[in-house]
């Protein structure tokens, strides 16, 4: 199968994880959301472990595409761009890379029970931490490597929040607002100074 054609199968397979979960990731289900021919996913992906190898690699494959476009940019060089940055990471979270991030969700409760799965999986989040405290400390702001941590993991543990969009939890939380969030997070971690 050409490449793209396996990338249309393991697009597709993000597309049924993010529609259906773990549950629903079967052959069956990803030939019909590719819209090829049945036994197509079957053949080059023959167990479930590797059709949950194949949607895991192509979703780091997707973060570290995402990734360098990101690092393409240029660096946030204050508190507001660097502000407006994370935002636009949150918005982008809820809004076009909503089914990616079901999927990989779905694929980080399923490595719970599949180490195998844990290890593919692992350097997505991992290069958050060092990223991220990067674009603090280009952004002018008195980053440790604790700090730009709670950062990080507060915004890794807004992303449930904002896929289920339980309107009371996102206003309890300022979810309902991705720049507020992010300033009030920002001003907690890093007050601002008299």
């Amino acid at each position: 199968m050409p490449a793209d054609r396996r990338d249309l199968l393991r697009d597709a397979a993000i597309e049924v994880l993010a529609g259906s979960g773990s549950r629903g990731l079967t052959h069956r289900a990803v030939d019909e959301a590719a819209r090829v021919p049945s036994g197509t996913a079957k053949n080059y992906f023959p167990s479930r472990e590797a059709l949950l190898r194949a949607v895991a690699e192509r979703c780091v494959e997707l973060y570290r595409a995402a990734g360098e476009r990101l690092a393409a940019r240029r660096p946030p060089r204050d508190r507001a761009q660097l502000t407006a940055f994370l935002a636009g990471l949150l918005h982008d979270a809820a809004g076009p890379g909503r089914d990616r991030l079901l999927a990989y969700q779905e694929l980080q409760a399923e490595s719970s029970r599949r180490p195998w799965l844990s290890a593919v999986l692992d350097p997505v989040a991992a290069a958050d931490f060092p990223a991220f405290e990067q674009a603090q400390r280009a952004a002018g702001l008195p980053a440790t490597a604790e700090r730009a941590a709670v950062v990080t993991l507060a915004l890794h543990a807004a992303l449930p929040h904002l896929l289920s969009a339980g309107p009371a939890t996102l206003a309890a939380s300022g979810l309902d607002d991705p720049e507020r969030f992010v300033r009030a997070l920002l001003d907690t971690v890093y007050p601002h100074r008299p």
